[in-house]
């Protein structure tokens, strides 16, 4: 998979909760619902001085339509906002030697769908190593 490209695939699948799970090492976002992946996508993440935190992040609001206030009204479509000093999972320009400030990019079309399935309170968990990788359905 490519910077830009990603996956998604949810007919057939059971409603349930949302799961997702960032891989910083990998550069990989997988989103499931009911323990099945649902879609998957090439990731940006923060830069030196602005690193992407780890840990599990429960989503606490959604902004569909949002633009920065701190770095030049740059778009954040399809936000899902981890924690309260501004990080956010949401649509971005993904291509080769990009980064963000602390958020995590993804591209704009995997945004918009992972948007209209996840709900407050289902996690985000943020990982930088594969050790650290944790089974999906309910144990994220």
């Amino acid at each position: 998979m490519r910077h830009g490209q990603f996956e998604w695939q949810d007919s057939d699948i059971p409603e349930g909760r949302v799961e997702v799970r960032v891989d910083l090492k990998r550069q990989l976002v997988s989103a499931f619902r009911g323990g099945h992946e649902i879609g998957t996508a090439v990731i940006l993440y923060g830069a030196d001085g602005n690193e992407t935190p780890t840990g599990r992040f429960p989503i606490k609001r959604k902004s569909e339509d949002y633009r920065s206030r701190t770095y030049n009204n740059a778009p954040m479509p399809y936000s899902l906002w981890l924690t309260d000093d501004g990080v956010a999972l949401h649509g971005s320009k993904v291509e080769w030697g990009r980064a963000t400030h602390g958020c995590v990019g993804v591209p704009v079309g995997f945004a918009e769908k992972l948007f209209e399935v996840a709900d407050s309170g289902d996690v985000v968990q943020i990982v930088d190593d594969a050790g650290d990788a944790p089974v999906p359905d309910g144990q994220v």
